[in-house]
Parts: C-alpha cells; structure tokens; sequence
C-alpha cells in the first residue's frame, strides 16, 4: 500500500468543487487525514479570484504515475483542461506533493499554505 498527501486547491466554485473532488478520491482511495481548508491569494496570475487550499493524506494501491493520472482524470472530470493558463482560474487542482513520506512538490518549500496543509496530515514529516 502506499501513502500519498494530495494538495487540494479551486477558486471557481470551489464551495462545490472541493467536496466532489475529495468524493471522487474517497471512492477510489482510502483517506486517513485532511486538513483544514483555507483561502489564499492567486500566485503568478493575480487577477482573479483567491484559491482555496488543503491537503488530503490517502492511502492507495495504486503506483505514483497511474496516482497521478486518476487525479488528471478527476480534474477533468470537473472541469479543468489541459493546456490551459498554469496559474488561472481553475475547478480544482490536484497535485501529489508526498509520495511514501518523500517530498516531490517543490511546492512544499515555498508555499506556507501548502507546507501547513501537508504538516496537518503528515506532523512527522522531515523538512
């Protein structure tokens, strides 16, 4: 089995987004932790509406890359498409950022939101 923290974020509806996506995850995953959400302000793109943020920590049988491709699917599930301004608006974002207790998301180390989000589901974490 193995445990991923997947970092949440939406700022278009994300009141609805957020719940379907963690949903869609939960019928696929098993989610042991999630941590609170917050609103953060846009990064790169700033002219449009503040993100909200979290993370989930999930345990999966599945490996990192089809992970990553069932997140893709989720996204595109909800609206989000490919090709399309890597720091716009979006329905949801689902990025890996932990993979079996390694950082892979750069992310971590400088996004504070990111880092409490993932320290919230993962306390023991080593930064």
């Amino acid at each position: 089995m193995n445990q991923a923290v997947i970092g949440v974020g939406s700022n278009i509806e994300p009141e609805l987004n957020v719940p379907m996506a963690r949903e869609r995850i939960a019928h696929r995953h098993v989610i042991i932790a999630e941590s609170p959400l917050v609103e953060t302000s846009p990064i790169g793109y700033v002219h449009q509406p503040d993100f909200t943020n979290g993370a989930l920590l999930v345990e999966t049988n599945l490996d990192r890359e089809r992970l990553r491709a069932d997140l893709k699917a989720i996204e595109f599930m909800l609206g989000r498409r490919p090709g399309t301004n890597r720091y716009g608006p979006r329905t949801i974002d689902l990025d890996i950022v932990v993979w079996n207790g390694e950082v892979i998301d750069r992310d971590l180390y400088t996004r504070d939101y990111l880092r409490e989000a993932v320290l919230a589901v993962l306390p023991d974490l080593k930064l």
